[in-house]
């Protein structure tokens, strides 16, 4: 499985503020893109920050590090747990669209066994 995610970014080049104003305003839909790597482990992503500033040159298609927390929540068997973990990311910034396309990493996803 590769997750990818396409956000609206009205900036018409990549800066750390541009990086700042997507951390701040777009934390539910960044918790939800991550969380869709955790879903078979039944955890979910709170507190997206970046980790390491993205460089900060003209090209549009790079990688970012963002660190967040992942929740393992079962009220069922009183689990409330906390892990922080990190995440490697590729961006593709379009500013003719004004839009920023995310990429997860690859993760594979076994097949169920034969009987």
């Amino acid at each position: 499985m590769q997750e990818s995610w396409t956000f609206e970014f009205p900036f018409d080049r990549l800066t750390s503020e541009a990086w700042t104003w997507l951390i701040q305003t777009q934390q539910r839909e960044l918790s939800i893109f991550l969380s869709y790597y955790y879903k078979r482990q039944g955890a979910v992503v709170e507190k997206v920050k970046l980790k390491t500033d993205p460089p900060l040159n003209s090209q549009d298609i790079g990688t970012l590090c963002l660190g967040f927390e992942l929740i393992y929540f079962n009220a069922c068997q009183d689990l409330h747990e906390t892990q922080s973990e990190e995440m490697n990311l590729s961006f593709q910034f379009d500013a003719e669209k004004k839009s920023l396309k995310l990429v997860g990493p690859y993760w594979p996803i076994r097949e169920l066994d034969e009987i």
